[in-house]
């Protein structure tokens, strides 16, 4: 039977048992851990600094010969201990190898991080002899415990999601199963090697058995931080949002002066174009390569975008369909479905309370569309302008976000910081602006709220007065 894996990594943290799991599997016939193989400071285990004729200047020039070594060198099935702060070159490499087995290792983060706290006190990070034992209280420092969980949880998620877009998946194995042999057995079979082992390796012992409260000199104050702390995310916005690319194609550049627009649909596009066409000509319809040429042929360049209040760029959205943005069997969907009445094509609006109606009901379809619940795609000039963002940053983000209320202001930084003097931009009113402040209330402003929640919490925005 062929086996299914040629090598294996062990994705763990410090703290989280895995000198405890990397014995175990050594105790294991024909599987070798190599321990911290990609340490920044050392190869596998402390000082080491030369591993299979591999030195850590080698291994820095070139870490994928030191990966072929140990497949080479090794008898049987080898692999090695792999943490956040390690050779990040390496995360790739393992990845994008489905014939090297994932195991993912755990542990209670409170828990590591006050081993953690411990074993920096003591300078003890594995014992073998009880008797050797060095005890220490550990203080808990609530930021600094902040700080190593969104470490550790923004790896976990990265992992997760490469493992996911790759189709493979890992054995997940938490610092309380490591004890268990049935686990470190499963363990085996799901490496495919023939051995098992009789007893876990009991070469290693706990170090900090205590319950959690009586490791630290301050329980009472870590309690109290801890119960502050979102565990389930509940403060969390969901987001379901379609994903969004860089519409490079829409960028536009004034020709003379080292300025690049990134237009948001919705925003306060022509008046903007018109203003950069007043520095020079224009440069558009961009790609991905001519952009990067632009970007290189102007030393010093800037970029910038401009947001627009949800609440305006939604009625922006919601005319564009009223003056016939919709096909036919499209205008019955928004009337029979989503209760957006629409005037027939060719006329428009005439009594405000049918406007506001319709817009309202607008803002209730648009909440059901960015959360992927209608059969409608998300257009670019409803989308949030969070994902808008997001989508710009898949190549570069802008240098600049600004304000539509303060274009005047934010245009005039920026061309100071280009040492150009700032022509005056002109932002007239239209029947739009006109059309929403003769219905604008509150109910509106708290739909548009409920309905671009990421925006109004991620940029600030508040209802216009």
């Amino acid at each position: 039977m062929t086996r299914p894996f040629d090598s294996f990594v062990m994705f763990a943290e410090m703290r989280t048992g895995s000198n405890f799991l990397e014995a175990n599997l050594n105790a294991l016939a024909g599987v070798t851990c190599h321990g911290e193989a990609f340490n920044p400071f050392f190869i596998g285990k402390k000082d080491q600094t030369e591993f299979l004729g591999v030195t850590l200047a080698q291994r820095e020039e070139d870490p994928a010969l030191l990966l072929r070594r140990m497949r080479e060198r090794t008898p049987g099935l080898s692999g090695f201990r792999y943490f956040h702060d390690h050779d990040p070159r390496i995360f790739d490499l393992v990845m994008d190898d489905p014939r090297c087995a994932k195991i993912v290792l755990t542990r209670n983060p409170v828990e590591s991080y006050v081993s953690l706290k411990i074993a920096k006190a003591t300078g003890q990070w594995k014992l073998t002899n009880p008797k050797n034992l060095k005890q220490a209280k550990a203080r808990f420092d609530p930021l600094e415990f902040t700080e190593h969980l969104d470490e550790v949880q923004q790896f976990q998620i990265r992992l997760l999601r490469a493992l996911q877009a790759r189709g493979q998946t890992a054995f997940y194995i938490d610092y309380d199963d490591i004890p268990d042999l049935a686990v470190l057995n499963g363990l085996a079979a799901f490496l495919g090697v023939d051995a098992r082992l009789d007893a876990v390796d009991n070469s290693l012992t706990v170090q900090n058995p205590e319950p959690l409260a009586d490791k630290v000199t301050n329980p009472a104050g870590m309690e109290q931080a801890l119960a502050r702390l979102d565990r389930f995310n509940l403060s969390r916005t969901p987001n379901f949002e379609p994903r969004r690319n860089a519409a490079i194609p829409g960028y536009i550049a004034a020709r003379d002066v080292p300025l690049l627009f990134m237009p948001i649909k919705g925003g306060p596009v022509n008046p903007v174009i018109e203003w950069l066409s007043t520095l020079g000509g224009l440069d558009r319809d961009f790609t991905h390569k001519t952009l990067r040429q632009w970007k290189r042929a102007k030393p010093g360049h800037r970029s910038f975008t401009i947001l627009r209040h949800p609440l305006d760029r939604a009625h922006r959205a919601f005319c564009a369909l009223e003056q016939g943005g919709l096909q036919g069997d499209q205008r019955t969907v928004f009337s029979r479905v989503h209760g957006v009445n629409l005037p027939r094509p060719g006329n428009a609006f005439v009594d405000p309370t049918e406007r506001r109606a319709a817009f309202l009901a607008f803002l209730k379809f648009l909440k059901r569309n960015l959360a992927g619940q209608t059969g409608f795609r998300t257009d670019a000039g409803w989308a949030s302008q969070s994902a808008i963002l997001q989508g710009f940053a898949l190549f570069q983000p802008p240098d600049l976000i600004l304000r539509e209320e303060t274009l005047s202001e934010g245009l005039a930084f920026l061309c100071a910081e280009l040492g150009q003097p700032a022509p005056q931009i002109s932002l007239p009113r239209d029947a739009m602006d006109d059309a929403l402040d003769a219905i604008r209330d509150g109910e509106l402003e708290e739909a548009a709220r409920d309905t671009y929640q990421r925006d109004y919490l991620g940029f600030g925005f508040f209802p216009k007065r």
